[in-house]
């Protein structure tokens, strides 16, 4: 599924997100979107807030005027909110906002990212990218930890593996890049968000119900 639109629905009333989750999701449901709508929407719940995500916007205006209707049903007092989701400023936005359209803009909102994630890494207190790289044993990642050590990067040591933070994408990219031609044969890199980031941030629960999800 290619989740490019978001719905964002907040309510103050106390247990509504799962009652509204329960009815989206529900076998019975009675809507034009019904054919549909169980295969191509994912449902999620974090707290007073619950997401829809879709692939296309006519899917996620169609959840909107059905979220709508129910709300209006039922006397729920709920904030909808649609969005779209910003490949180069990596954040969903409004869907008036406009997506470059040269290589100049593109740019322009690549920097501003960069410098949005350092920033964030500053506040949090711990970096928003890791590169994690899974040697094929012990004895190759403890090598590679003391080239690291010897360098003055700092990096944490866990068996075979090791985890090097990174400030913003684009460091971590680079950062993966040269651990992939130094670091031991056999070994296994990738950049990715802090696992500490993910979950500080995350939209959705451990305990989210997940709905419209074919396998």
């Amino acid at each position: 599924m290619n989740d490019d639109w978001r719905l964002r629905i907040v309510t103050t009333e106390s247990g509504l997100t799962h009652r509204l989750s329960q009815t989206l999701t529900s076998e019975k449901l009675e809507h034009d979107l019904e054919s549909s709508f169980h295969d191509r929407i994912v449902v999620s719940i974090d707290g007073p807030e619950l997401f829809c995500y879709a692939g296309t916007r006519e899917q996620a205006e169609g959840v909107q005027r059905l979220v709508r209707q129910l709300a209006e049903q039922h006397g729920w007092d709920l904030d909808v909110e649609l969005a779209h989701w910003h490949p180069v400023a990596e954040e969903w936005e409004d869907p008036a906002e406009p997506l470059p359209t040269d290589a100049a803009g593109t740019a322009v909102e690549q920097g501003e990212r960069i410098a949005e994630e350092r920033q964030q890494s500053g506040e949090e207190g711990y970096p928003k990218f890791e590169v994690r790289v899974q040697c094929a044993g012990h004895a190759e990642a403890a090598a590679l930890a003391q080239k690291l050590t010897t360098e003055g990067i700092p990096h944490v040591h866990r068996w075979s593996y090791l985890l090097v933070g990174a400030n913003d994408e684009d460091s971590a990219d680079a950062l993966a890049q040269r651990l992939r031609a130094e670091a031991p044969a056999g070994s296994t890199v990738t950049a990715e968000l802090n696992g500490r980031f993910v979950y500080d941030n995350r939209p959705w629960s451990p305990f989210s119900l997940l709905g419209g999800m074919a396998g």
